[in-house]
């Protein structure tokens, strides 16, 4: 099969799509079954150019164009030209990388969708969502070759949503990180801090977090230290400013967006996902990879994810969230048995797996098209 996948979530900072996407890609290629695949991602930007050896770490050609993102994300949503093979490209089935297709004349088509919070909660979400996806998502997904999710519950959501075939649904869940302590033993140190990682973003909720920590403050001033990590967004601006104001002030720090993943991971006795909705919620899977555990929010995928290996808690109010983080510090016999379950819990998935699915997904996709 000759494959073209949208590689440009990646090109940039690597937040939750783009991390998804280049460990998925970097699976793919080295399946065996690959082997006599031709693959390549497609990077667009205006100034932003991909490293130079993406395509021996990726194991794929790179096809980059000097297009702004935004203008030909307008021209494939409003006028769905141009196709990608007047870009100079005939693949057999190309992958969007996002609910929207890339404009194609003869490939397969996949769209990618890792939740549907653009429909719940479009004002949430930046303007380019706003404008198109909740219009043309759906029309999408039901012209879809094949549908790539990340979690059961987001394919759940996405068959009632748009009314898609059962079988168009691929799941094609994360894997963990290669810097993870698969097989070894629970991460908690004692002089660890409780960690949240996340695009400041409305749904991540990191408001309720901080009410919760500033609750225990005033009452345990004992409690370790909180750290937050993750890109910045308008969002989260009135969020930062309540670190540097009592009781936050001096118990707590940001780190701003974070590359090296494992170091921060690495000074955490208990990480937090507090958010109002998932698709999946990598960072989840990535603290009990780390053997760390987790208080996560019982809501979107989360729960699927963390099953019995932490605490579910209500995302809408500071007291529970609370007292969970706050058992989860003082009780340290029940804090590594969440971490112990864990490991077990991600030692279940790999980006191995998920890639032979997703190429599953391309041979559907190839057969659809050519029963049209």
């Amino acid at each position: 099969m000759r494959i073209l996948i949208d590689y440009r979530p990646a090109l940039r900072e690597r937040t939750g799509v783009g991390e998804y996407m280049h460990h998925l890609i970097s699976a793919l290629t080295r399946l065996p079954a690959s082997a006599a695949d031709e693959i390549s991602v497609f990077t667009s930007s205006w100034k932003d150019r991909p490293a130079a050896n993406l395509a021996a770490e990726l194991g794929a050609r790179v096809v980059d164009l000097r297009i702004p993102v935004r203008v030909l994300n307008a021209l494939w949503h409003r006028l769905e030209w141009p196709s990608v093979e007047m870009l100079g490209v005939s693949p057999d089935v190309v992958h969007a990388a996002h609910p929207l297709l890339m404009p194609a004349r003869h490939a397969a088509q996949i769209v990618t969708i890792h939740d549907l919070f653009f429909l719940a909660a479009p004002e949430s979400t930046r303007a380019e969502i706003r404008r198109d996806y909740a219009a043309l998502a759906p029309r999408h997904a039901r012209r879809a070759d094949a549908i790539v999710v990340n979690s059961r519950y987001t394919g759940a959501l996405v068959r009632k949503a748009f009314g898609v075939r059962d079988e168009a649904v691929h799941v094609c869940p994360p894997g963990p990180p290669a810097w993870s302590s698969l097989g070894r033993e629970p991460h908690v140190p004692p002089d660890g801090y409780v960690l949240f990682i996340g695009t400041l973003e409305k749904r991540k909720n990191l408001g309720v977090l901080l009410d919760a920590y500033s609750r225990l403050l005033e009452h345990h001033r004992d409690m370790p230290p909180l750290v937050v990590a993750g890109r910045m967004t308008t969002d989260g601006e009135a969020w930062l400013h309540r670190l540097s104001q009592a009781p936050l002030a001096g118990h707590s720090r940001y780190l701003g967006y974070v590359a090296d993943k494992e170091q921060t991971y690495a000074g955490a006795r208990l990480v937090v996902v507090p958010s109002l909705d998932e698709g999946f919620g990598i960072p989840v899977l990535e603290a009990m990879a780390a053997g760390i555990p987790v208080v996560a929010a019982d809501r979107g995928a989360l729960p699927e994810v963390l099953g019995d290996a932490g605490m579910l808690v209500d995302a809408d109010r500071a007291e529970p969230l609370a007292a969970a983080i706050r058992r989860m510090v003082t009780d340290r016999e029940f804090a590594v048995a969440c971490a112990a379950r864990g490991l077990a819990r991600a030692r279940q998935v790999s980006w191995t797996w998920s890639a032979a699915a997703l190429r599953g997904a391309y041979e559907a996709a190839v057969e659809n098209r050519r029963r049209r």
